[in-house]
């Protein structure tokens, strides 16, 4: 549905809808609340959020039960609901996923992870190069990958069921025949494939059992078995490093997402389980967020 365009219509002025909206979320310590703000009106008005500024410049309104769905959304993220569970989207490189509760919510940061991992299954010579996302979530870099690069097979692995329903969800939506899900712990995942994989990218959890993030989205909404790693936060990722040096195949990539203080020792663990030509690589606030190593 879409805001009317006349001034003289019944309803919200787009305009005044915006700023009460900011205010409510800026008053609640919500970032950014002029973009949620727009993001929210978009949502229950069907409008880009450029066609929701276009429609306020011009003096558009929401009609009655848009601006009553507007409010009920704005609680929501008042209460400092993850936006992409309010909206029940996320953005992603070229998709958009479907996530609520159960399942982390994808970052920007991660589409770096994804973009390593593309490129790296893009450079392999095979004319079908297999890809294994291990702790897939959302399904969101399994996906892109599959869709970025159809001419591969790529697996994604998943241990929790909550995660797994989002991502057969997403997988259902997309147009990825190249893509499998697998129940499973990435600690012993697809042992049919073991030294056949040319790329195995993970965002696994990595946050120090102690470091609670101090983001209400985030300690109070995305689930504690996708954020911790243990006492230093490694767990995982060593358990990781000694699974995919079996799936792949020499010359196979490990491409792994961490936390900017964990590069050393995450380069120190994928070396002393064999990896070679560790690299470290920045995201767009130039901090270190992603590893890689071959195998």
């Amino acid at each position: 549905m879409e805001a009317q365009d006349s001034t003289d219509a019944p309803g919200t002025p787009v305009r005044d809808a915006l700023r009460a909206a900011a205010d409510r979320l800026r008053a609640a310590g919500v970032p950014d609340p002029e973009v949620d703000a727009e993001l929210l009106v978009g949502h229950v008005a069907g409008l880009s959020r450029g066609g929701v500024q276009a429609r306020a410049i011009v003096g558009g309104v929401l009609s009655p039960a848009e601006a009553s769905a507007l409010d009920a959304l704005v609680a929501r993220r008042a209460a400092r609901e993850p936006l992409q569970h309010v909206t029940g989207r996320a953005p992603f490189r070229s998709l958009e996923l479907a996530v609520g509760p159960g399942v982390l919510v994808p970052r920007p940061e991660t589409e770096l992870v994804a973009q390593l991992a593309i490129d790296a299954l893009r450079a392999v010579p095979d004319p079908s190069p297999i890809a294994v996302d291990l702790g897939t979530g959302s399904g969101a870099i399994a996906i892109a990958l599959a869709t970025e690069v159809p001419h591969a097979l790529v697996w994604g692995v998943e241990l929790s069921p909550d995660a797994m329903a989002w991502a057969r969800r997403n997988a259902g939506e997309a147009d990825a025949p190249n893509l499998r899900l697998v129940d499973g712990d990435l600690a012993d995942a697809l042992p049919e494939l073991d030294g056949r994989v040319a790329v195995v990218v993970s965002n696994p959890p990595y946050v120090p059992a102690a470091a609670v993030p101090a983001d209400p989205e985030v300690h109070r909404f995305d689930p504690a078995v996708a954020l911790y790693g243990g006492e230093d936060g490694l767990d995982v990722i060593r358990v990781l490093s000694r699974r995919a040096a079996a799936l792949c195949h020499p010359g196979g990539v490990l491409v792994i997402e961490h936390a900017e203080h964990q590069s050393a020792a995450v380069a120190a663990l994928l070396r002393a389980d064999g990896w070679r030509a560790v690299a470290h690589h920045r995201d767009l606030t130039l901090r270190d967020r992603a590893t890689t190593a071959v195998r």
